[in-house]
Order: C-alpha cells, then structure tokens, then sequence
C-alpha cells in the first residue's frame, strides 16, 4: 500500500486557508504586515523557499479576500443615485422583474460630495420593464443600491452569505430615469452561440433544458420544478458541471489519443505525452465552454492534477495530488473556501482514495460493474452526512437513485449530448441524437419522479442534524475503512440506524413560552410558542367553539399534545409580500406545520402580505379585525378575548367591540397581551398613540418585553405608552435601509432613557425571547452573538452598528 504522501501540497492548502482565516478576522493592515515581517524573516535564512512560497500563498489569498471585502457599497451610498457603466455578466428574463448581473467597469454619483464607489466590482440588479439584455453587453445604468443583506432566521437559506460567496459588493435596481444606454453589443462567446443555436434548432421543453444545462452549463434553463426534483432525489450534482462533466470528456479524448498514437507509433504510444496534453487542453476547454463557474473551475483543477498524476512520468501520491489540487482551487478562488460545493467536491474524492487505495485495478465487465455498485453504496451515507450538515436535508433514496442515475447520465446521456453538438454540421444524424437524448431525458424525469414520490426529500430540524449526520457517516465508516469485520459492519449499522430513530426533541422547561420575532424585512411576523406537561390535554389541534375564544369571562384551552406534551403554536401576522411575489413567511418552515391561531393584526401587505404562504400548512383559526381584508376567512378579533394554553395566558386587548370605520387601518391593529405568572408580552400591531393612551388602564405594571408598535415608528410608542409599560426588552421589526426611516431617532432615544434593551431584526436577525416562571427573559438574536454586540449586551445595538 503507497504511503499517505501530502508533499507541498499540503502545507500549500493550509497555508491557503490561514491567509483566508487573516483576512477576515483581522483588519486590513495586520495581514500586510505578518506578510511583510515573514518575508523579511525568511530573506535571512537561507533555503527556505518551501516556507517563503507558503507565506507568500497565505499572503495572496488573504489579500485577495480583503480586496473583495472592500469592493462592497459604502453605506453612505445607500439609496443615492449612482451611474454604472460595464458588462452584463448573466441575465435572467422575468416577470415582474429580470435579474442582472453586472460586472462593473466605471462608478460615480450623481450628487458631489459623497463617498466614492470605484471599489465596487460586481453587483445584482433587478431591472423592472426594462430592455431585454445579452450576456457580454456593455450598458449605461442608473442604479440604486444597497450592500449585501439578507434575512436572518433559524435553519433558513442565508442569502447575505451568499452574496458574499458570490463576490456581489451590492444589489438594487435599475431607474427608469433616465433610460439604460447600451454602449457595445456582446462580443462573440462559443457558449452564448452554442445556446442560440440551441433555442432555434430544437423544441423548447424538457430535453432542450437539460441539454443546456448538461453539456453547457446552462443551470440557469432548468425551471423551479426541475431543481426540486434534482434536490429532493439527491442528484444536483448530475446538472451542474462538476468533476464527473469534466473528468469523462477528458477520459474520452485520452481514450482517442492514446488509441490514435498506439495506431501512428505502435512502438512507443506509452510514452507518447501528447494524448495527455489534448486530453488536459479538451478539458480546459470544455470548461471554458460552461462559463468557468465555481463548479466547473473546481473541476477543471482537479482533472488537471489527476492526469498530472496519471501520466506516468512523476510519481506523486494520491494524497499529494489530492492537497495540490485543493491549493489550487482555494489560490484561484478564495471565495470557494465558503461554497459547500468545495468540501462536499474533496470530500468525495478523499473518500473514493480511501475506499479504493491498494485495492487492484477491476477486471473484466463483471469487475468494473461491481466496482461502480460498490463506490455508489459506500460514497452515498457520507456524502448524505456531509448534505445533512451543509443544507439541513436529507434524500432517503439517493443511495439507490444514483446508483442507478449516475451511470445513466454519465454513460448514455452525457456523451449523446456531446454528440448533438459533434454532429451539428450533419443534421440527421444530430437529430437522431437529439431524439434519443430526449427519450432518455423523459425517461430519468419520470424515473426521478415516481422514487421522489416514495421516498420524499426530509428537511430535518437543527437538533437532528448532527445526529444524523454522524450515524450515516458511521456506517459509512465502518463498510469503507479495510480491517473491519462484517460482524462489527453489521453491528455499527444496526446501532446507527436505530439511533435516529430514537432521538427525541430537546424539551424546554416546564411551562415556558417562546416568542420568536422573526426577520422579515420591514413588516412583521411573530411565532408564540408554549409548552407545558399535562396528563389532562386536549389533542385537537382545531379548538372546539365552546372555548376557543370567548367573551373575556372563560378561558379556553388548545395545543398538541404527544406523551403529555403540550405544544402551542400561535402566529401573530405573516409578514409581507413583495412586489416580486416573494414572501419571506415561505421560507421559514417545511409544510404541513400546525398553529393553533394565526392572529392577522390588519389587512396591510406589510403583516398580512404571507396569508398565501400558509397554504401548505394547518391553521386552527384565523382572526383578524372586523371588515379587513387579509386573504382568508377569519373570525373578528376583539378585545376581551381570552385563552391559555398551560401556565400562559392571551389576551386581545384592541379593537372594541362593533363598526371599526372611525378607526384607520392601523388603528385597528390587533393587540395582544401574553403573560406567564408576573411576566408579560405586549404586541400592538400598527395601533398609533391614541390607541395607547386607551390601553394604559389594562395593562400590567411593567412589561417584559415590547413589540414596537409600527415598527418603531413616531406615530406609535408615545411618551406617555413608554413610561407606563417600562418595558426590559424592546424589539423593533423593521427592514433594513428601509426607505421610512424605521426604528424613528426618537422612539429609540425614548426606549433607551427608560433603559430597555433594543433590539432591531434588521440590525440582529430573527430576535428569540424565552419566558420561564421564576427566571428573567433570555434574549438572543440570530445574526449576531451577544458577546460581540458592546456594551451591556444587546442593549445598545440599534443606532451604533452599521
């Protein structure tokens, strides 16, 4: 068996990820300096060029993320009018809006006076009713921007991560006013051509979408339906140009080169070094075809360094190429050291060396068979652990779907589509390519289709997924490492598999209530959850009429009951619905959850903007104020309404009872009161000073914790309504850069000279507060970790932090 060599390559790698780790822990000039002290240490001490070459890797790539960390918008541009000039870098057609893509060559502001933009180098643009746009274009555009943001919620996508990952400095829109200039039509690029003769060669539909995806790169063709399939099956990675793309073109030339130099010199073909050399350039460029993403780089390195490797004529490790190869993408791409594809990439192949290091090379059909089925079966359960890890999902069947996709897509599909484009100057026989391309395509989609439908895709909760995760790494630790007996296989398997099923979910304290006020840009989405420990619960998550919700003088009771468990779900508003038609509200959870109340407080997009996006869940019942409209049935919210659930008590205490039309929309914003023993939460909508003023004579003597009214607002949270609810806790659920200036100066002045704690959901993320009798509220927040949020905690993060 040959040794574990790692070379340079791998101190190159680590001393790739240190200048990473640098650049974004340090400020800018610490890593220009530890680069400059090492060089001058190591100019003194004589052959050390090893450790010079990793101080300067470490060097170039902490430099280089500091670079991009300084090409995003300056905040004093947020919103100003800036002229952008350069190249469409991707264009997606939409409606309402199209998405841009835009690399940026010159950048200036409209107004004197501001900070300069020239930093900026790629951006992402919606552009609403505007000129249709081509890859390569060079334009003229009026833009308002923004730096990278996105929403913060628990287990949900993070799209600011993202961004950054992306290399984008900010995103925005495109004025109207003036109009965008094109300034150079797109230059002659083989990949756009290859996609127009595409579109008006072959029928639009299925076969032509993966054709463009598969041999092209195109991912951008497949639709929201395809993705879904490809990801709850667990084959994303069939469609995007990977290291299987790559690798079988550069397979499939070496085999014809080295065929044709056996034929030109029978008496040296074996060390002919041409074969390897086309079969490098083919792969070079067939991934400069698929437009050189991420992916398809990542993939070009690696099958460089394999037939680097392969060729014979130096003897380097597979260990060694194996950390070659991944200093080489992280010193091309630094960013890459952020994108899951990266790990879950050396990952597999790690383990392919693992599996398969001293093993003999397969024999015959019958060998090569086995081998396919054996590395299918051992590199599913850890590359499943490694998916569970990156993205919180889990596809029960990819073990069997891709022993059976994989060769299917490498072996039939991939080369007839190579094909296409091979035969294109002769038509007929293209077009018989095409055809059984396309049957095979129909074929792989409904197969994927019917083993999705028995095997769903699982998105499991944040306290499975470690578990998980290491019980499907186990057995796949136990079958793949050599040396272990099949009893022990056997055993670890059982045990791994029993463990999952097992688990049970963490239970919180007896009693208790969790708020979670969740991040939804400038409106207002808020989940109440309660448990508690009962012999004596109702199960019904539908509570009966007789007490739901009463006339103040009884109080009901509802919730979920599992092994003397009481669990209560209440949502108070949904958040908006932009005019995109996304709804953050969609993203926070799988369906088929069950509330037992979905409390509307008014009838504004901004909180009934995600009625939609509950469709797909259970919803005892719905209340909203008189007369508005919220998208839904509803029965009238109306103070006095009262029930519990456990220890914890709500309470509507606005609108009154009748007509609501002297009242504004906001005005008759449902109010909510939840208390457990002496601590209260108080939720008051839109409800504006004069509102306040009639409620002081119902509330407690303090409150705990206050939802801003109006999202911080000066209409709302008067002196008055402060003074009486003294609250500890106050949280402001606004947006970002929002364009009313939400949380308003003098609300916060206001809170903060009473000494409440502040707390922002554009600033923090989702804010989760935990109620337990006899203890003070926890407050924690998901973008930031408390310890670096300054003084006293979260209590002074709302005006100070950009």
């Amino acid at each position: 068996m040959r040794t574990m060599r790692s070379g340079l390559g791998m101190p190159l790698a680590i001393a790739a990820m240190v200048g990473a780790g640098l650049a974004i822990q340090t400020p800018d000039g610490l890593l220009a300096v530890w680069g400059v002290a090492g060089l001058l240490i190591l100019a003194r001490l004589p052959r050390q060029w090893p450790h010079l070459v990793l101080f300067v890797t470490a060097t170039l790539v902490g430099g280089s993320l500091l670079l991009t960390r300084d090409a995003e918008l300056p905040r004093g541009l947020v919103g100003q009018e800036l002229r952008l000039e350069g190249r469409v870098l991707a264009y997606q057609a939409g409606q309402p809006a199209s998405r841009l893509r835009f690399a940026v060559d010159d950048c200036h502001t409209l107004e004197p006076g501001l900070a300069s933009c020239d930093a900026l180098e790629r951006v992402r643009l919606s552009v609403y009713d505007g000129p249709a746009m081509a890859v390569g274009e060079r334009w003229r555009l009026t833009v308002r921007l923004r730096p990278p943001s996105g929403f913060a919620n628990p287990g949900t996508f993070d799209y600011r991560a993202w961004l950054w990952r992306e290399g984008l400095g900010a995103t925005g829109y495109v004025r109207h006013s003036p109009p965008a200039e094109r300034l150079a039509g797109a230059p002659f690029s083989p990949r756009q051509a290859a996609l127009t003769f595409l579109d008006s060669h072959y029928p639009e539909g299925l076969g032509r979408r993966w054709l463009a995806a598969l041999t092209l790169g195109a991912g951008e063709r497949l639709n929201d339906d395809d993705w879904a399939l490809l990801n709850a099956s667990g084959t994303t990675h069939l469609v995007v140009v990977s290291g299987l793309h790559v690798g079988l073109v550069a397979t499939c030339v070496l085999w014809l080169m080295r065929g044709l130099a056996r034929w030109v010199t029978p008496g040296r073909w074996r060390m002919a070094v041409w074969p390897w050399v086309l079969a490098g350039a083919a792969a070079g460029g067939y991934a400069w075809l698929a437009g050189l993403e991420p992916p398809a780089l990542r993939a070009l390195i690696m099958t460089l360094v394999g037939l680097w490797v392969a060729c014979g004529r130096h003897a380097p490790g597979p260990w060694q190429a194996w950390w070659l190869a991944f200093s080489m993408v992280v010193l091309v791409d630094p960013l890459s050291l952020w994108r899951p594809g990266l790990w879950l990439s050396f990952l597999a192949v790690a383990w392919l060396i693992l599996i398969w290091q001293g093993r003999s090379r397969p024999q015959g059909l019958k060998g090569w068979a086995w081998a396919l089925v054996r590395t299918q079966l051992l590199l599913a359960p850890l590359m499943a652990a490694a998916v569970v890890i990156a993205f919180g999902r889990l596809a029960p069947g990819s073990a069997i779907i891709n022993l059976l996709a994989v060769p299917w897509v490498s072996m039939l599909m991939v080369p007839l589509g190579l094909l296409v484009w091979v035969l294109s100057g002769v038509p007929p026989l293209a077009h018989v390519c095409w055809l059984l391309f396309e049957a095979l395509t129909t074929l792989l989609h409904a197969g994927l289709s019917d083993a999705v439908a028995v095997t769903p895709l699982l998105s499991l909760p944040a306290w499975q997924r470690l578990p998980v995760a290491l019980c499907l790494a186990g057995v796949a630790l136990a079958w793949g490492l050599p040396s272990v007996t099949r009893s022990l296989r056997v055993a670890v398997s059982l045990l791994m598999v029993a463990v999952p099923v097992t688990l049970e979910a963490p239970l919180p304290a007896q009693g208790s209530l969790r708020m979670q006020v969740y991040d939804v840009g400038q409106g207002q989405a808020i989940e109440l959850t309660t448990d508690s420990r009962s012999t004596d619960i109702r199960t019904s998550i539908r509570p009966r009429a007789d007490d739901s919700v009463n006339d103040g003088t009884q109080g009901g009771r509802d919730g979920d009951a599992d092994n003397g468990i009481q669990t209560t779900r209440l949502l108070y508003d949904t958040g908006p619905r932009f005019s995109s038609g996304f709804m953050p509200l969609a993203g926070l959870w799988p369906p088929g959850q069950a509330f037992s109340r979905v409390i509307v407080s008014h009838g504004d997009q901004d909180h009934a903007g995600g009625v939609p996006a509950l469709a797909d869940h259970r919803v005892g019942e719905w209340l909203a104020p008189s007369g508005e409209a919220i998208g839904h049935d509803s029965r009238p919210c109306v103070a006095g309404q009262r029930w519990s659930s456990g220890d914890v008590d709500f309470r509507v205490l606005w609108p009154p009872a009748g007509p609501l039309d002297a009242l504004s929309a906001n005005d008759r914003s449902c109010v909510l009161l939840v208390r457990l023993g002496e601590q209260a939460i108080l939720i008051t909508g839109d409800a504006g000073r004069a509102v306040e003023r009639r409620l002081l004579s119902a509330l407690p003597e303090r409150i705990d914790v206050l939802v801003a009214g109006h999202h911080g607002s000066r209409t709302s949270s008067g002196a008055a309504f402060a003074t009486a609810t003294d609250p500890r806790q106050v949280i402001f659920s606004a947006g970002r850069d929002n364009r009313f200036g939400h949380p308003a100066a003098e609300v916060v002045r206001r809170f903060r000279r009473r000494g409440s704690c502040l707390w922002n959901t554009a600033l923090d993320g989702a804010v989760t507060v935990t109620l337990t009798p006899g203890e003070a509220p926890v407050v924690t927040a998901e973008r930031q970790p408390s310890w670096r949020r300054g003084v006293d905690g979260g209590c002074h993060g709302v005006e100070s932090r950009p």
